[in-house]
């Protein structure tokens, strides 16, 4: 039996040392490559093609969740697995909504996210006991054809959370345009219908919005005023 590849995500070194010891110990688990943040993520997973991708949710320039809707489109076959700090419903519905294969929260032991790895690349989905539960109680209505339906978190197009994102952890337009590789009058249109759909009408306005939805967690150092 081949090994399963995997790669992990997240911004911070310990973390990623941790998670690669803990992973380590099994033996049909290889770690093939580590991200920084959400765009090295999908430019080491369009290049090593891993079986599984381990991933943070609050990471720079481009958050996790963004990131695993973005490789799921590109790459269906490989499966996500989400890590979080917290199990909040809005993160819930979003990882379900991206199509990540699992979800788990930091405090669960090494033991759960190598049985998750393993889980997921049978084709099944793996949610931790916590997620699982909220799922039960909070996301089992059905529509006409038996399927679950999942709440839209926040209702915006992808590069609106891209640009709300970068907006939120207070890059300067041009900044975002950099990192976007569009032009600074592109941003400020789209920080304009940003504002105008959301009704929303100053920076700080945004910051909070992008917290309260799960966008960036409220552990990442923005300054609202």
């Amino acid at each position: 039996m081949k090994p399963i590849r995997t790669l992990l995500a997240d911004d911070h070194t310990i973390v990623r040392e941790g998670l690669r010891a803990l992973l380590s110990c099994d033996k049909d688990i290889e770690i093939v490559g580590e991200a920084t943040d959400g765009r090295q993520a999908i430019e080491l997973a369009t290049e090593l093609q891993p079986d599984v991708v381990v991933m943070d949710i609050a990471m720079p320039h481009l958050n996790g969740l963004e990131a695993a809707g973005k490789l799921h489109l590109l790459f269906p076959k490989i499966r996500i697995i989400i890590l979080s700090a917290h199990s909040d419903d809005a993160y819930v519905d979003r990882v379900v909504a991206i199509g990540a294969a699992g979800f788990l929260i930091k405090q669960n032991s090494a033991q759960i996210l190598a049985k998750a790895v393993h889980e997921v690349t049978t084709g099944r989905t793996f949610y931790c006991p916590q997620v699982a539960k909220r799922l039960r109680d909070h996301y089992q209505t059905l529509d006409k054809d038996g399927g679950m339906m999942i709440r839209k978190a926040t209702g915006l197009t992808s590069r609106e959370l891209e640009v709300i994102q970068l907006v939120a952890e207070g890059h300067a337009n041009k900044q975002v345009a950099s990192e976007l590789k569009i032009s600074i009058k592109t941003v400020e249109k789209h920080r304009q219908h940003l504002m105008d759909k959301l009704n929303i009408h100053d920076t700080a306005g945004l910051t909070r919005y992008a917290i309260s939805q799960g966008i960036i967690e409220s552990s990442v150092q923005v300054t609202i005023v």
